[in-house]
C-alpha cells in the first residue's frame, strides 16, 4: 500500500535541493568573481624618476672639481665635474696654428695656379692638407669641451664616483644624477588587468615609506605582456607630486573596487 505523504516528502525533497542549489552556484561564482577583482585591485610598484643618467668622463685626465655632493640640487648646465685641461687647451691652440700655416699654404697655391706656376697635384694636396688641420681644431675642441661634465637637466645627485685629484679614463663613472621633478609610478600586472585597465584611470598610490595615499593616473601602458609571467608594465603619474616622495619608494596602488 503506496502512502500519500510518503511520495509528496520525496517530491519536497528532490525540489528543494534544486531550489538550493542554484543560490549556493551563484554564490560560489560571486566569491570568485571577488577574489578575482581583488588580485587585481592592490598592485605593488615603485617610485622611479623619469629622467635619470650616468655620466662617464669622455677624456683622460686629473679631476679638479666636485662642486656637487651626493644629495645636492644642481641646475641644467651647470658643471658636475672639472677635469684639469691645461694639455687640451694648449693641443687646441696647435692645432689652431697648424691650421693657419696650412691655409696660407693652400692660399699661395691658389695664386700660384693662376699664374700656371704650380701643378694641380700640389694645389690638391695643400687643400686636402688644409681641411686635415681643420679636422684636428675640431678634435681638440671635443677634448676640451669633454673637460666640463655638465648636467643635461635640472635635479639632485645621486652618488659620485669620483674625488678630487684622482686621474680617470674615458668610459670611467663620474656621477650619477636624477630628476626628482619628474617622478613617474612603475607598476606591473597581470595582464588580465587589460580588460577594464586604460589610460587616466585613476588610482591612489599608498606609499610604505609615508603610510599615506597619494591620488594619481595611468600615463602609459606597456607595448607587450610577458608571456611567462602574463603580466604588463604600466606607468602612472602623481596628480601633484608630493614633496616628501622620493625615487626609489614602494608602496601598492589601490583601484577603484567599482573597477569592472
Amino acid at each position: 500500500m503506496r502512502h500519500p505523504w510518503l511520495s509528496n516528502s520525496v517530491i519536497l525533497l528532490v525540489l528543494g535541493s534544486w531550489g538550493l542549489a542554484v543560490p549556493a552556484a551563484d554564490a560560489k561564482g560571486e566569491r570568485t568573481l571577488q577574489v578575482a577583482r581583488a588580485d587585481t585591485s592592490v598592485i605593488r610598484g615603485i617610485v622611479k624618476a623619469a629622467a635619470q643618467a650616468v655620466l662617464y668622463a669622455q677624456v683622460q685626465g686629473r679631476i679638479s672639481q666636485v662642486p656637487f655632493k651626493e644629495g645636492q640640487r644642481f641646475e641644467k648646465g651647470k658643471v658636475l665635474v672639472q677635469l684639469d685641461c691645461e694639455k687640451y687647451k694648449a693641443e687646441l691652440a696647435a692645432a689652431k696654428a697648424e691650421h693657419e700655416a696650412k691655409e696660407k699654404t693652400a692660399q699661395n697655391n691658389r695664386a700660384l695656379m693662376a699664374l700656371h706656376a704650380v701643378s694641380t697635384l700640389d694645389l690638391e694636396v695643400s687643400e686636402a692638407e688644409e681641411k686635415k688641420a681643420a679636422a684636428a681644431i675640431k678634435v681638440a675642441e671635443v677634448n676640451v669641451k669633454g673637460c666640463h661634465i655638465t648636467a643635461p637637466f635640472s635635479g639632485r645627485v645621486v652618488g659620485v664616483m669620483v674625488n678630487e685629484y684622482e686621474n680617470v679614463f674615458p668610459n670611467d663613472k663620474l656621477v650619477s644624477v636624477l630628476d626628482d621633478t619628474s617622478l613617474e609610478i612603475e607598476l606591473v600586472v597581470p595582464s588580465s588587468a587589460l580588460a577594464w585597465l586604460r589610460r587616466k584611470a585613476p588610482f591612489t598610490f599608498l606609499v610604505d615609506e609615508t603610510q599615506h595615499g597619494y591620488p594619481a593616473t595611468i600615463k602609459e601602458i606597456g607595448a607587450n605582456v610577458d608571456p611567462a609571467s602574463q603580466t604588463i608594465k604600466i606607468v602612472g603619474t602623481f596628480e601633484r607630486l608630493p614633496p616628501e616622495i622620493l625615487a626609489g619608494m614602494s608602496g601598492s596602488a589601490q583601484f577603484a573596487t567599482g573597477q569592472p
